[in-house]
């Protein structure tokens, strides 16, 4: 199942009419809503969540029961769908015709018995005639089963049950309560939410039937003493339901506070970030560190480029440098050659001595043998001038051998590697200049903006709202502690009232119904205990699947093994020794992590196929975790999957590339005058749009 467009009329901060057409893809299953903060985004899923349920949104998350609360009902509620410029002009002309109104399209939809291509859902609200109408065409056309079983019906049974409705449209954010659930009322929420993705919750809501029936015919055989009796436990048992009903009230509000808490101080930092003043005094002194390092990595780089600078000089030489090269190339070659043609001063000297005996033995004359000795010296000295000339270059240079490996060692690193080391070194160089230059700009900032008023106060009022976060996760934890308490009262007085219901005496014409009731509530017990224990290795399987697909850490979580122990379930997560993994210890990014991989589980365990809506993605992610995400987790939830990002802080360009091979359309929700419009962009231009758009506030 896909959704093809969505139609607004007037709602909220859309005015006038506003489409916007995903046209689903079979390949490219990721589509890209991009806002700022309070141009639409989270208006965009109430749209979907009221076009689908109406006045039974409150029972799809507590968020819209306090909206319909706080504005006094949900006929009140309608008109705070309006948008607030028409609201404003029919204040002023009560003849104006206000509609509010939401379509969506579905296509590729399986309705069991009827064919068809495509549903229309239309939910509309006319201020004038102060009515709500729902319509629902089938390929266009009214269909006789959509009238028959009802419209609300359908739409919970056919297209998304309203109970596991805030399984496909969430705040990433909000979903990490998942991952803190602990106390045994937090637990109860999780196996209700487990009941309900199962299809459970119709035997659960069955079986309590049953046995309100059960006490019904045990009551009706009271005893006038039993009776008092048993008023005064049911007086006590409402009572604490009374009690049960307010602290969870209380709590969800604490809740609620903490999470916009949390969001103010995160804009707060945000602003002292820009104010220069928001890192921590460990974050500069690790700054520091990082300074340090790279002066001392700069003088090193500083060395290295000494070292070749010595060189580029005879690299300048150019064709010097070649000249050079030629000549004690001719030079080596020549006194190889001629090496063995000239006679050196040892041989002449042996040449002679050896002549000499052989004059002697002849008997020549000694005066004469001066002359003939010098007379063949300098024939020899005279032989070897004229062959030297003739035959080798002049002797410029006159290298060694040790000397001429050396210059051509030279040479060869100049002709091959220099160039490359040479540059290499240089932007080595540069980059941690660049480096170096940004650090010392962000601890100048840090260090000469401390007595900044603007950054004092904004880091005051953090303080100010930590402490509010500190004393509201505290009072949570006493409201957990009384509710607790609370729940325990009321399980020991419902257990004496079942005690005690037992000693009535039947009257003899409820006796068959209580004996055929009973049996069908052992049936009942049967079959969801056995549907919990058949389903929870599925679950485990699939939250492991997730976390191995999504974790950068190999092995940090080894296995996971859910619980279930009669109304309340919980999911440990153990490590390879088979311990448990305290959820406390995981950090903020990891527990969304598990939270994501239990919402992914849930769905998958769902069996329905439906789009998923996700707001604020990736916000809790580094950015190894959030590569995971882009590339395992958001292609794989779903068939269609819409995004409801914060550009540059909920997906950066880098993240967007990673995305970019699954993503089919892009949108950017544009606001002018308070009111706003979707503007669709090739998936190539959002982030050039976005620079864009930064130009010209920049200008």
């Amino acid at each position: 199942m896909k959704i093809s467009k969505i139609k607004f009329q007037n709602f909220r901060v859309y005015e006038g009419e506003n489409e916007i057409n995903l046209h689903p893809n079979s390949t490219k299953n990721i589509s890209i809503i991009a806002g700022k903060n309070g141009y639409g985004k989270t208006t965009f899923l109430t749209s979907l969540i009221w076009v689908f349920y109406g006045k039974m949104m409150s029972e799809v998350e507590d968020k819209y029961r306090k909206d319909i609360k706080n504005a006094g009902g949900y006929d009140t509620f309608l008109k705070t769908l309006i948008n607030r410029k028409v609201l404003n002009d029919y204040r002023k002309d009560h003849e104006k015709k206000v509609i509010v109104s939401v379509g969506i399209e579905l296509t590729d939809i399986l309705i069991p018995s009827i064919p068809c291509k495509s549903v229309f859902i239309k939910r509309t609200f006319d201020l004038k005639k102060d009515t709500e109408n729902l319509e629902i065409f089938i390929d266009g056309l009214e269909n006789e089963l959509t009238k028959e079983v009802g419209f609300e019906v359908f739409i919970n049974d056919f297209i998304l049950p309203r109970e596991i409705a805030k399984f496909f449209f969430f705040d990433a954010e909000k979903i990490v309560s998942l991952a803190e659930a602990k106390s045994k009322a937090e637990l109860r929420n999780l196996s209700k939410a487990y009941s309900e993705v199962l299809g459970i919750k119709k035997y659960e809501d069955l079986k309590k039937n049953l046995e309100t029936l059960l006490s019904k015919l045990r009551r009706n055989g009271a005893t006038q003493e039993q009776q008092t009796k048993l008023f005064e436990l049911t007086d006590s048992e409402n009572e604490i339901n009374e009690v049960l009903n307010i602290n969870e009230d209380k709590l969800k509000n604490l809740e609620r506070d903490i999470i916009n808490y949390k969001i103010t101080s995160d804009n707060l930092q945000e602003k002292l970030i820009r104010e220069g003043n928001g890192i921590t005094l460990e974050e500069l002194q690790q700054m520091k560190k990082e300074r340090e390092f790279l002066k001392h990595q700069s003088v090193e780089i500083k060395n290295k480029l000494k070292k070749l600078m010595d060189i580029v000089p005879i690299v300048i030489a150019g064709k010097k440098l070649l000249d050079l090269k030629d000549q004690l190339k001719l030079e080596i070659k020549s006194q190889n050659e001629s090496g063995n043609k000239l006679i050196s001063i040892e041989q002449i000297n042996s040449f002679s001595n050896s002549f000499l005996k052989n004059i002697d033995s002849i008997g020549i004359e000694n005066t004469l043998k001066p002359s003939i000795i010098e007379a063949l010296e300098k024939t020899i000295i005279d032989f070897n001038a004229i062959n030297k000339s003739t035959n080798n270059p002049a002797i410029l240079l006159d290298f060694t051998d040790e000397q001429y490996r050396n210059f051509d060692a030279v040479y060869n690193n100049i002709k091959t590697t220099f160039s490359s080391q040479f540059n290499s070194v240089v932007q080595e160089e540069k980059n941690n200049k660049i480096y170096l230059s940004k650090v010392y700009h962000s601890i100048r900032q840090a260090e000469a903006r401390k007595d900044n008023p603007l950054a004092q106060k904004l880091r005051e009022e953090k303080n100010e709202i930590e402490q509010k976060i500190n004393l509201a996760t505290i009072e949570k934890g006493k409201l957990l502690q009384n509710i607790h308490e609370l729940q325990t009262r009321l399980s020991s007085i419902k257990k004496v009232l079942s005690e005690y219901e037992k000693n009535f005496k039947l009257i003899e014409i409820d006796k068959k119904k209580f004996k055929v009731t009973e049996n069908l509530l052992i049936k009942i017990n049967s079959i969801i205990q056995k549907i919990k224990e058949d389903k929870k290795y599925s679950l485990q399987k699939s939250i492991m699947l997730g976390l191995k697909k999504i974790m950068h850490k190999n092995d940090f979580i080894y296995n996971v093994r859910v619980n279930v122990i009669d109304d309340v379930m919980d999911i440990d997560l153990l490590d390879k020794n088979d311990e448990i993994i305290d959820k406390d210890s995981l950090s903020k990014g990891e527990q969304q992590l598990y939270a994501t991989a239990l919402l992914k589980a849930l769905v998958d365990e769902s069996g329905i196929k439906f789009p998923v809506f996700i707001d604020s993605p990736l916000q809790k992610f580094d950015k190894y975790h959030s590569k995971n995400i882009i590339k395992e987790f958001y292609p794989a939830i779903s068939e269609q999957v819409v995004l409801f990002p914060l550009l540059e802080k909920e997906l950066s360009e880098l993240e967007f590339d990673y995305l970019k091979p699954n993503v089919n359309k892009v949108f950017v929700i544009e606001n002018h005058n308070n009111g706003s419009s979707f503007k669709s962009f090739a998936v190539n231009q959002l982030f050039t749009h976005l620079k864009q758009e930064q130009d010209v506030y920049a200008n």
